[in-house]
């Protein structure tokens, strides 16, 4: 029975948020996480796309329909996948963060979860205002254009 590989380092991204929002702030968090999540992490089972944050009743930040999946090895002590994690932050961006995602419009979505040189794992979060259908044209005129002009270089 072959064992699975730990990669060393995760780098998993939310490519439909870049396109369904606009940024306006990145922060970088950490995850409260048990054991067989961060092994399950740690083999690139994770699915972002859904994903969005909130604040609880009490100012804390959470993360909601982050995906992991259920690691192969673990016993009863399994987590459940769907479940909200906890995020850490500093008090003060925690503070700003409450501000600007009650103004209309706002939301924070994560962008990219990675492991970082000492093997924690981190999130990436955004405070971002959704793109208008126009928007999501412009933006895909100019990187087709990006495109025709690099392929012009050539």
């Amino acid at each position: 029975m072959a064992k699975e590989k730990f990669t060393d380092s995760v780098n998993i991204r939310n490519k439909k948020a870049s396109f369904e929002y606009a940024f306006l702030d990145t922060y970088i968090a950490g995850i409260v996480l048990t054991g067989t999540e961060i092994k399950a992490i740690r083999m690139g089972n994770i699915n972002l796309q859904e994903a969005y944050c909130f604040f609880s009743q009490n100012g804390e930040l959470f993360v909601k329909n982050l995906h992991i999946s259920k690691y192969n090895e673990g016993t009863y002590n399994n987590h459940e996948p769907m479940r909200e994690r906890k995020l850490l932050l500093k008090k003060k961006e925690l503070v700003k963060l409450l501000g600007k995602s009650e103004e209309k419009g706002l939301t924070i979505v994560p962008i990219r979860l990675f492991t970082n040189d000492r093997g924690f794992a981190k999130l990436e979060i955004a405070l971002a205002k959704g793109k208008k259908l126009y928007d999501k044209r412009e933006d895909i005129k100019s990187r087709d254009v990006k495109r025709e002009l690099a392929k012009e270089k050539f």
